[in-house]
């Protein structure tokens, strides 16, 4: 059985094993105050542009995003997000327990955009009972989204202009942000930096063993996040295995050169897939492909191969199959041809 159901099956990339391994028995100080860790954020601090911007090592994305959003609103306050955001639909209401409610916007493809944004804030504003409603005070958006879908640098920027005008803050979940920075036309590092208050760079879905990066440029935000990171059990005591992890990724390009080769494999088989006239159900330019199946191609595919069901449409069923850092040219290959014996 190969699998292609998701992007974190695996263990690391030998690069970062090599890391670990290799530095195995140095003893370092704990919770993220050694010297891998401070490596690892002026490295990430120079990719971003943003001299200013603080870093922190969290293990996970569900970690990150409730120990952000829980630093960051008070308890009035609640986060817009799409109706398909990870906070909003795969994390077992863990914002809605840190005291913050997610206001879902509606979407078709897992982007939201700056009107939506604008609109909700007025209607909130404008209407007479606003205080027995919650307040919307920040916007989270995925980069790229739960579909696969990116948003590009002019998306980016108007949402961050409304965002700065209304003031609310943005956060951009990077949990996939390998695979959208290898896409045209995205924004880059720098580009986060600049046009968001917060945002992660994913390591967990990327190659690591674990781990996530939150680049804070914000200064409210930046008080006191250490102690929320203790509250919410994020203070690793072994940080120097975070550290170590995002230093490898930032030597030499290899957190780029991760999401290219994702990316490539995955465009090698959605053209496979559309050749043989299986349509997308989204327009993903990442490693994750939503196409959809009827039952005989499910069955079919099912003998070999591990793979995700989104929805049911009918009789016709949307699945995902995704690359990761792992994925071989021989597994990608062999899919292709069972795709071209369909």
């Amino acid at each position: 059985m190969i699998r292609f159901e998701s992007d974190y099956l695996e263990g690391a990339l030998p690069e970062i094993m090599e890391r670990l391994n290799g530095t195995n028995y140095e003893q370092t100080a704990g919770y993220g105050v050694d010297p891998y860790c401070e490596s690892a954020r002026e490295k990430i601090k120079a990719e971003c542009k943003a001299p200013d911007a603080d870093v922190h090592f969290l293990v996970g994305g569900t970690q990150a995003n409730l120990t952000v959003i829980a630093a960051a609103l008070r308890v009035h306050q609640g986060v817009l997000a799409a109706e398909s955001a990870h906070i909003a639909v795969h994390e077992t209401g863990s914002i809605e327990a840190t005291g913050h409610k997610v206001l879902t916007l509606e979407s078709a493809d897992g982007k939201i955009n700056a009107e939506q944004i604008k609109e909700y804030v007025r209607c909130h504003r404008e209407d007479e009972s606003f205080e027995h409603t919650v307040q919307p005070a920040m916007v989270y958006i995925s980069q790229p989204t739960e579909t696969g879908t990116v948003y590009s640098l002019p998306e980016l920027e108007e949402i961050s202009a409304v965002c700065r005008k209304e003031g609310l803050i943005l956060f951009a979940d990077g949990a996939r942000l390998g695979c959208a920075l290898a896409c045209e036309g995205t924004p880059e590092l720098c580009d986060l930096a600049r046009l968001c208050d917060v945002f992660y760079i994913g390591g967990t879905k990327h190659g690591a063993l674990f781990g996530e990066a939150v680049v804070i440029t914000n200064a409210m935000i930046k008080k006191d996040f250490r102690y929320v990171i203790k509250q919410r059990g994020g203070m690793f005591a072994k940080g120097r295995l975070l550290g170590l992890q995002f230093d490898t990724f930032f030597t030499d390009g290899l957190y780029y050169e991760v999401g290219r080769r994702e990316v490539a494999l995955a465009r090698k088989l959605d053209a496979a897939f559309k050749a043989k006239g299986i349509r997308m159900y989204y327009d993903s330019p990442t490693n994750q492909l939503f196409p959809v199946l009827n039952e005989k191609q499910c069955a079919y595919f099912a003998e070999n191969y591990a793979y995700s069901t989104i929805k049911k449409l009918g009789t016709e069923t949307v699945v995902r199959f995704c690359t990761s850092w792992a994925t071989t040219e021989e597994n990608a290959d062999r899919l292709i041809a069972d795709i071209e014996r369909l």
